[in-house]
């Protein structure tokens, strides 16, 4: 039964603190109706005695000590779900801002989900195709898997985001089986157009659900927005059995949010003043990705965080690091060259990959080359290094070769066109050109029947 109070005790930015409450929870859903007849919803966050700190999504403006009434409502925040959300548009609450309607529930779901039983998860397998060689080949995304990418302010991971979102697939099959969960949090909304414009002129957002805060949306509600994402792919993947690609952008706002909260609460701060339950918070996300043993349907993720001043060792990326199964770094000195996807090979891995790529999945060559790009990729950094020393003129014939096979892996192979999209065939083949140009007593990684089968030199 919902209880109804009147008054509130304190307000304190977007949190007010209600005295005398009974029987209420953790997490539980609260109703305000003003003097004026608007109304307001909020989550309790604390719980102290018969006080309870309630989190207001809409923020506390023309809220009054005195005349606030305050309706426990004796559930969580749910989200409606069906089938029907595929192609829909949701605010940072779960209300949808498309014009279409509302959705007609077949369940409402708790969002503050369980991260996967450990026992009951199956190890991911199969791979995701992204269309970008340097994933694909190099950092290859599995399905069930975590894989965030690592960008810096200024760097185009809006636009590689929605160029995944486009190209996205399961390969060989499974098409009609797979679909894609976007969440955008503390977006501007010049971003949340283009992301909404992408994905309607490719034809995309038919088997895409959008959950969208704005900058200007009250900050809490970007605490929600990436659970509402991911129990939308939940009951997609677990009760639907489908394949969900979740993309979530960016987890530094949705860090900076509870930083925000944290501090209106008065908590102890932790490292860089985030709350010192950043980790488990992280956690409790990125675990939610997976797929249940004797189901058909899967969750991958793809979180994207920004790293204040480009810092891999801030609290925000060192954490995702330690739960995460890798990560794709992006680098600002390729995107000042004009590459695109500026995509740093070295620091960025997939721990995944070397169970869903070879014979029966992509090709028998696959780890071979990937292997072998890496080494001589790595070569062509101490090549750059000496000739930033004695000159280019003055490199031994063999160093100048790799400064050739750098300049075109950074060209062909991690840059691509904005609209082209490789398939996992076509990136194999860039890399044995690539190797081509290098003589074949260097290929010392790849296994000596692929290489008879496979290596042609190129020597451009």
């Amino acid at each position: 039964m919902a209880i109804e109070y009147l008054g509130l005790s304190e307000i304190n930015g977007p949190l007010v603190v209600l005295e005398g409450v009974k029987n209420a929870a953790n997490e539980e859903i609260v109703e305000f109706l003003m003097d004026d007849g608007t109304q307001k919803i909020g989550r309790i966050i604390e719980l102290y005695e018969d006080k309870a700190v309630i989190q207001v999504f809409e923020g506390t403006d023309n809220m009054s000590l005195y005349n606030t009434h305050t309706r426990l409502t004796g559930h969580p925040m749910e989200l409606g779900l069906s089938p029907e959300i595929l192609g829909r548009t949701f605010n940072g609450i779960g209300q949808p801002i498309d014009g279409l309607g509302d959705i007609n529930p077949e369940m409402k779901v708790n969002i503050n989900g369980l991260p996967l039983n450990p026992v009951s998860r199956e190890y991911p397998r199969n791979y995701i195709n992204t269309g970008f060689s340097a994933i694909d080949g190099l950092t290859t995304l599995i399905r069930g898997q975590k894989l965030p990418i690592f960008s810096g302010n200024g760097l185009p991971h809006d636009k590689l985001a929605a160029q995944i979102v486009r190209q996205a697939s399961l390969g060989a099959a499974g098409e009609d089986n797979f679909a894609i969960v976007f969440a955008a949090m503390g977006v501007k909304y010049d971003v949340a157009e283009f992301f909404r414009r992408e994905f309607e002129e490719s034809g995309a957002s038919e088997h895409v659900v959008m959950f969208l805060n704005l900058a200007n949306d009250p900050v809490v509600e970007r605490l929600l927005t990436p659970k509402l994402a991911l129990t939308a792919a939940e009951y997609l993947a677990f009760e639907k059995g489908m394949n969900i690609l979740v993309i979530l952008t960016d987890i530094t706002s949705f860090c900076e949010a509870m930083r925000e909260v944290s501090s209106s609460k008065g908590e102890i701060p932790s490292r860089k003043g985030y709350p010192g339950y950043l980790y488990s918070e992280l956690a409790t996300l990125y675990e939610r990705a997976g797929i249940v043993a004797g189901g058909t349907g899967s969750v991958t993720q793809i979180p994207i965080l920004t790293m204040p001043n480009d810092d891999i060792t801030h609290p925000i990326p060192d954490l995702t690091g330690y739960i995460t199964e890798g990560q794709i770094v992006l680098e600002r000195s390729l995107h000042g060259q004009g590459v695109y996807p500026p995509i740093n090979v070295l620091p960025s891995l997939s721990r995944l990959m070397k169970d869903g790529i070879g014979e029966g999945f992509t090709r028998e060559d696959h780890q071979d080359v990937a292997n072998q790009l890496f080494s001589c990729y790595a070569k062509v950094g101490d090549a750059r290094a000496l000739a930033s020393v004695i000159g280019e003129d003055e490199l031994s014939p063999s160093d100048k070769r790799y400064l050739a096979f750098g300049r075109a892996f950074e060209a062909e192979f991690v840059g691509q066109k904005e609209s082209e999209n490789r398939d996992i065939m076509e990136t194999l083949e860039k890399g044995w050109n690539l190797l081509g140009l290098l003589p074949r007593e260097e290929l010392d990684r790849i296994n000596t029947k692929i290489l008879d089968k496979y290596y042609k030199e190129t020597g451009r």
